[in-house]
Order: structure tokens, then sequence, then C-alpha cells
């Protein structure tokens, strides 16, 4: 498209670090706007995205409830070394898994959460801010995920699957997102039809 109405532009700011483990990653505080948010591990003079996710509150507010279903064993914990060799290892399976074996999460605990700790410190964060429109957003997310699945190994293989998407609908108009970074971030495209 070259209509400049249906062209945006997604400058990504970052890395930040994951709220709580600034002294530990040496980044910044993540900014308090909403927005399109990129978690991603350090990977090969660049970034490897994990997922892509979006917030019409500011950043640091979503970081918190993430940080509580974290530590709660609701999300997938992991290890970080094998992340950054672009190798999705999981320590621990999150979502309907850890909802049907609690008891395996509490006697393994200690081990679980260890790893999320080094997870989320290892964790390096980008955004874009877009606005609150929530169509919108939801159109950047979903293009991303949906992009990262299309893309070879280790790109598609890193991220969470089964995410509830909302992709462009057949009656809405296409956008154009041009995605500017100052980094290298692997799996993402100079431009993306949203």
């Amino acid at each position: 498209m070259t209509n400049q109405a249906h062209t945006l532009r997604l400058c990504w700011e970052g890395p930040f670090a994951w709220p709580g483990f600034e002294g530990v990653a040496r980044l910044p505080s993540l900014p308090q706007k909403p927005g399109v948010y990129l978690q991603t591990f350090e990977y090969q003079n660049g970034y490897l995205i994990y997922l892509a996710r979006i917030t019409r509150r500011g950043v640091p507010t979503r970081f918190k409830d993430h940080t509580r279903k974290y530590l709660n064993g609701e999300y997938n914990a992991l290890d970080i070394d094998a992340a950054r060799r672009g190798v999705r290892k999981e320590v621990w399976h999150g979502w309907g898994y850890a909802r049907a074996h609690r008891e395996e999460f509490e006697m393994r605990k200690p081990e679980i959460l260890e790893a999320v700790r080094r997870q989320l410190a290892g964790f390096c964060i980008f955004v874009a801010e877009v606005g609150t429109g929530p169509r919108i957003l939801e159109r950047i997310e979903a293009a991303v995920m949906n992009q990262l699945y299309r893309q070879p190994p280790p790109f598609r293989d890193i991220p969470d699957k089964g995410m509830y998407l909302a992709p462009r609908r057949p009656s809405e108009d296409p956008i154009r997102a041009e995605n500017i970074c100052k980094v290298l971030i692997h799996g993402l495209p100079d431009f993306l039809e949203v």
C-alpha cells in the first residue's frame, strides 16, 4: 500500500527491564505508557521474540499482573540459557497444565520459581506506543505473532502457541505497519500488514 493514511509507524523503544529486575538486567525501567510490547531474549547480536502482547494501561501496571501469574505457575517458565541459544526448553508448562497439576507445582516450586526469576531477569522488553484503540492493538499483536509462526526455526519455536489472537477482519481495511528499531529484533520484518 502506498496511501500514507494507511501506514502506521511502530517505533520500538527499548530494551527495558522487567519491573523489579532493573539492577540485575542493567536496563532502564519500563515507560508508563500503553501500547504493544515485545518480550524478548538476547540472541545473536540482537533479540529473539518470545511474545508480543498489548495493554491499554501503562505497561508497568500490566506487568504486575504478569509477574503474579509467573510466580503462581500460571505461565510457562523457560530455561533462559536455552532460549538465548534459540532453543525452547520449558522448565514448567503453565496455562491449563498448571491448573490441573497444582500438586506438582508445589513440589517443584523452588526449581520453577528460580527458573521464573532467571527468565524475568533475562527478558528485554520493547514497547511501541500506538494509542489505546483496542482493534489496532489487537491487530498489531496478531500480525506480529502470526508473522513469527511463519518464520523458520528458531523464530517460530520460541514463542508460546495457542494464544487468543484477533487479526484483521475481512471487513477492515489493511494497514501497513513499518517497524522501526535501533537494534536487531529477529523475526520482526521492516513492514507488516496489520
